[in-house]
């Protein structure tokens, strides 16, 4: 009888150890020692042609010689012999192989070839792969440990309602070891490999419809199917599920930057953000915060809030309330003060509390007073969330520390605590109850600033494929002229403008101008000279133009000149910067920012996957702080926000071009006026572009 894919990855009736070993220090023996260990009840079928026998169990010389039906291979033998296993596999009726063999894509590009031929005969043979290069993989609660991980050498796996699936094999070890002490478990953990074939978005789909996963881990080096994870994330909301992701890649270290502005104000980390945010993500900075967030988001929904975050602190150790305190607000988190109401009714329960953005009780506090303050701020309109902090008795004291933590009633609003001091034993009784808890004040802030930047998946902009404009070319890099030729025909209103040729460079345009050397060579025109502003008269033209050419020329000699770019000198209240970049890891993106020759340095932007609708668009505008300067601050000129939105929206529905030819492009200046926007300057870089 036919297995499904997912109970042949996690229930697999039968296993077989394709490359076995009989010597129980050998790593090719440890998931039969683990599978035996952790009360695995399915049969564990040994392949090995020297032994009939391997710790206990009968071994076979070859796949096709075992009897019965195998629903999982694991595959332990050099790289070489891998292939030939896969078609013993195929012929067997076997449904999935994780290969744990190294020797592949991660060696180079003699690997490489090898795992492209390894997938396309898995594919051609239907078998599915996890790895080459995997680790395995492990279902905690049926002790169906198909790994060689070293940490499930432990002796009781402690259970509990996260699944794990990470690009790194030695990342679930690492989890484990670090929820363990803690009383912190784990339903499922798989570690995908090379992910030549089944990855990171498909095997979390499948922990998405998992009755025994309540919260989905992911560790990444990178996304190659930015489709099926945000796929596998819309289903887990759908589900009541939460997706948390730790990603390398903070840092722009080794990150080739695109062309344009909008290439180092999108870089890959700040696509990879906004594509966290748009599938509902939850992205958080600390590896330990992995393991610790889980109770935080279990159960949960992504919280309403459109205020800053304000979290009410209650502790009875100053020193250690402040460590977190300061951190959150380095994240953008307020404390709550207790205002006169809130201490009125604490005073009428016998709690007296002073109005202080820490509220700190004294030791002599009652458990009861405890609980007592704790549920007050939690009922408070005002207040997000709680956070207890606990000092030196959470280590000696354990039982009686965490007694007035763990009855408050904590359904709508989240209750977490910091403890001060390094007390395990509290940490443990904590996690029982479902308490989030934190050993470091870094991690604590770390988890509530991930919760409160959760949001719901954005509704994906559904609209026809649009057709590339008439007469433009679609390789190469456009001119300015045919780049605001592109933005106009999405909707974006440009500049006068015309096109002045050698040897006169003639125009009727009246003055002032300015005037730009017009060259797919020369991106970056002000860098090479190629721009002459406020051009009074046809006299100064002359001068002007001479010198421009000069400058040009003088910078980049090999550059072919079309023309000169001609237009009026433009005015408005601000400039800003409006672009798009197909982003090679999670597709495309739209970008808006203050704008001008500074905008890498000014950095004040805002970034979402593309098309976007004018209700994000306008979310986009609202978190660039210079944008205040056009909402009528201080009586200042009031700038149209709403032809920003709706240019912003149009650009961003470069992402609907058919046979998409786009690598990146942007407007900036696009000059922003009190009744509209007009393009000024455009770059469009077309993705076959050197």
């Amino acid at each position: 009888m036919a297995i499904k894919l997912s109970d042949a990855l996690f229930a697999p009736r039968s296993v077989a150890l394709i490359g076995a070993s009989g010597d129980a220090t050998k790593n090719t023996a440890r998931p039969q020692r683990f599978m035996r260990k952790h009360g695995y009840t399915g049969r564990i079928v040994p392949i090995n042609p020297g032994r009939n026998e391997i710790l206990g169990e009968p071994a076979y010389p070859t796949l096709a010689e075992a009897p019965g039906e195998i629903d999982h291979a694991f595959i332990m033998v050099p790289a070489a012999q891998v292939e030939a296993v896969l078609r013993d596999c195929a012929a067997k009726g076997v449904p999935l192989a994780t290969i744990y063999s190294d020797g592949f894509a991660e060696i180079g590009e003699e690997g490489a070839e090898r795992e492209a031929k390894l997938v396309a005969l898995a594919k051609s043979l239907g078998v599915r792969i996890i790895g080459p290069n995997s680790i395995g993989l492990a279902n905690v609660a049926t002790g169906s440990i198909i790994t060689v991980n070293a940490v499930f050498e432990m002796d009781a796996l402690p259970r509990g309602g996260a699944s794990v699936v990470s690009q790194s094999g030695t990342i679930i070890g690492t989890l484990i070891s670090r929820g363990a002490p803690r009383g912190l478990g784990f339903a499922k953990l798989v570690s995908v490999g090379n992910e030549s074939d089944l990855g990171v978005g498909e095997i979390a789909e499948m922990l998405a419809v998992d009755p025994e996963t309540k919260v989905i881990l992911l560790f990444l080096e990178t996304i190659r199917d930015a489709e099926s994870l945000a796929r596998a994330a819309r289903l887990a909301h759908a589900n009541g599920k939460a997706v948390v992701a730790y990603k390398l890649g903070r840092s722009a270290l080794g990150e080739a930057l695109a062309k344009s502005h909008t290439g180092a104000l999108a870089g890959s980390d700040a696509a990879v953000d906004a594509y966290f945010r748009h599938n509902g993500i939850v992205r958080v900075d600390m590896l330990e915060t992995l393991v610790e967030i889980v109770p935080l988001l279990s159960g949960r929904r992504p919280p309403a809030i459109a205020h800053k975050p304000r979290v009410a602190v209650v502790t009875t150790t100053g020193g250690g309330a402040a460590s977190v305190v300061d951190r959150l607000g380095t994240l953008g988190i307020d404390t709550l003060t207790p205002d006169d109401a809130l201490i009125a009714s604490l005073k009428n329960k016998g709690v007296a509390i002073r109005k202080a953005p820490i509220i700190d009780l004294t030791l002599a506090a009652t458990a009861d007073k405890y609980r007592a303050v704790l549920e007050g701020l939690l009922a408070h309109p005002d207040c997000d969330a709680a956070l207890a902090v606990v000092g030196s008795s959470a280590q000696f004291h354990p039982g009686l520390a965490v007694k007035p933590i763990v009855g408050v009633k904590r359904d709508v609003k989240p209750l977490a605590a910091f403890l001060a001091p390094h007390a395990e034993a509290s940490l443990r009784l904590l996690a029982e109850a479902g308490v989030p808890a934190f050993r470091t004040p870094e991690g604590c802030a770390d988890a509530l600033a991930a919760y409160f930047s959760w949001r719901a998946p954005v509704e994906v902009v559904r609209a026809k494929p649009l057709p590339w404009p008439a007469g433009l070319p679609r390789t190469g890099t456009l001119d300015e002229a045919q780049s605001l030729v592109l933005f106009e025909s999405l909707g974006v209103p440009a500049v006068e403008r015309e096109i002045a040729t050698a040897p006169q460079y003639d125009h009727s345009l009246a003055y002032p101008v300015a005037a730009k050397v017009l060259s797919k060579d020369i991106l970056h025109k002000t860098e090479a000279g190629g721009v002459a502003l406020g051009i009074a008269d046809r006299a100064s033209f002359d001068m002007r133009i001479a010198t421009l050419l000069d400058s040009v020329k003088a910078h980049a000699p090999t550059a072919r000149i079309e023309g000169l770019l001609v237009q009026p000198m433009a005015k408005g209240l601000a400039e800003a910067i409006v672009g798009y970049r197909h982003d090679p890891m999670v597709g495309p993106v739209v970008l808006v920012g203050l704008g001008g020759q500074l905008a890498e340095i000014y950095r004040d932007t805002a970034l979402a996957c593309a098309p976007v609708s004018e209700a994000e668009a306008l979310e986009m505008i609202a978190k660039v702080k210079g944008f205040a300067l056009l909402s009528g601050y201080r009586n200042l000129p009031k700038g149209d926000l709403a032809a920003l939105a709706r240019a912003v929206v149009a650009v961003s529905r470069l992402a609907l071009i058919e046979n998409q030819p786009l690598a990146e492009a942007e407007i900036n200046p696009l000059m922003v006026t009190a009744e509209g926007v007009v393009a000024v300057d455009g770059l469009v870089v077309l993705k076959d572009a050197p």
